[in-house]
């Protein structure tokens, strides 16, 4: 248990000495498009569904297939049990060539091309989606370090002012202007502010892993993001609604599923009518029996007509018609699931907007009330109590606007995520 510990030790000490790398919210997010798996994967199974159309029209294509046959047999023998056209068998060696040709299948094979169409249409759909969700991570995450930062700032400010607070006091306590219980409750102060800066910094920490994973990164990186716009603008739902029900990849991948069950539907039901195919035959036989000509070739129109087949094809095509239904509602329940995101979203963003507004009344509030209580404790007109006090509520109101700030970019980034980019 020793070596692993040590080595997580010294990966830890390499992250915390490297140089941060100062990075944008727009570079963090092209890093990710070009990095993350999860992108590459569903790209390689969108490419992997545009062979789907290329494989079902290969049905309308001549197959051509050769053959090498040898057989040996008695003179005279004839299959005379287990076949009911009773073949003469010869013996020979053969060689030759036999082609075929789908003339005509009332639409089965291009209803499938179809379908297989719609389906790499919505893997490409799903590809979008995957990049759209990659990028709320990164947002997300990349917001949330720079709140943690904005915090570990806001501790070592609180860290550095109490400190002043305390060698204040313990000179005034040397001068027996101060007891030794006012230094106590300064120490004490100072000590919080000191665990809310260890706190801070592993909260650090930890947003840089989310967001070194988040950009595709296998190692933590360490990086100086930089701050980004900072904007609140009424938003009005019913449009956030048409952008959604128009843009979200998710939902056009629902519909193009919808397409390919329909199609499906309708080669399902032209395979209760007649195939015609062609076929041609031909080769040469060096080793034969005397009754056999050196070369043959034949030619022949082939109808295959679907008589009985114990209910296959009526069964498979009732399964692709409630396939299909089950495909529209899907639709229905995903666009039933987008506009109560948005309304929630929406919600949150307004909730936060106006956090911020709040926080930074309270943060002036207790600025304010912190100088009056310094003041009068200066004067002696109050306790280290009272002092303490307007530290923790001054030291809380920074930290509550700080988070309201980079919550409202968050939700707003949950909330362009919802809309579809």
């Amino acid at each position: 248990m020793r070596i692993p510990a040590a080595l997580l030790a010294m990966t830890a000490m390499t992250a915390a000495g490297q140089t941060p790398q100062r990075l944008t919210l727009q570079e963090a997010e092209e890093i990710a498009l070009r990095n993350h798996p999860s992108i590459s994967a569903a790209q390689f199974s969108a490419e992997a569904a545009e062979e789907g159309p290329v494989q079902a029209a290969a049905a309308r294509h001549p197959i051509v297939q050769g053959s090498f046959t040898g057989a040996g047999a008695p003179e005279n023998t004839r299959l005379a049990a287990g076949a009911i056209n009773n073949p003469i068998i010869y013996s020979r060696a053969a060689a030759g060539f036999t082609a075929s040709q789908l003339l005509l299948d009332f639409g089965r094979t291009s209803s499938l091309v179809a379908s297989s169409r719609s389906r790499a249409q919505a893997e490409q759909e799903r590809v979008n989606a995957t990049r759209n969700q990659v990028l709320l991570d990164v947002d997300r995450a990349y917001f949330e370090l720079l709140r943690s930062q904005a915090v570990l700032r806001v501790a070592e400010a609180t860290v550095e002012a109490r400190q002043i607070v305390v060698d204040q006091v313990t000179e005034l306590q040397k001068a027996r202007l101060k007891s030794g219980l006012d230094v106590s409750f300064a120490n004490v102060n100072l000590e919080e502010a000191r665990l809310l800066v260890a706190t801070a910094k592993n909260d650090v920490a930890a947003a840089n892993a989310n967001l070194s994973n988040a950009m595709g990164y296998q190692q933590t990186q360490s990086f100086d993001v930089a701050e980004q716009p900072f904007l609140i603008e009424p938003l009005a739902l019913s449009d956030l609604v048409e952008r959604a029900l128009r843009n979200r990849p998710d939902l056009k991948a629902s519909a193009f599923e919808v397409e390919a069950a329909h199609r499906l539907v309708q080669a399902e039901k032209a395979r209760s009518y007649p195939q015609v195919s062609a076929i041609a035959s031909a080769g040469w036989i060096p080793t034969r029996a005397e009754a056999l000509r050196a070369g043959f070739g034949a030619v022949g129109l082939n109808v295959t007509l679907p008589f009985l087949n114990g209910g296959l094809y009526r069964s498979q095509q009732t399964e692709a018609h409630i396939r299909e239904r089950a495909a529209r509602e899907r639709v229905k329940d995903l666009e039933n699931r987008v506009v109560r995101d948005l309304h929630v979203a929406l919600l949150n963003v307004n909730t936060a907007a106006e956090r911020v507004e709040l926080t930074r009344r309270l943060m002036e509030q207790a600025a304010q009330a912190l100088d009056l209580a310094q003041a009068r404790y200066d004067l002696g007109l109050s306790s280290i109590v009272e002092l303490s006090q307007a530290q923790l509520a001054e030291t809380s109101a920074a930290i509550q606007n700080t988070n309201a700030k980079y919550e409202y970019q968050m939700n707003r980034a949950v909330l362009e995520y919802h809309v579809g980019r």
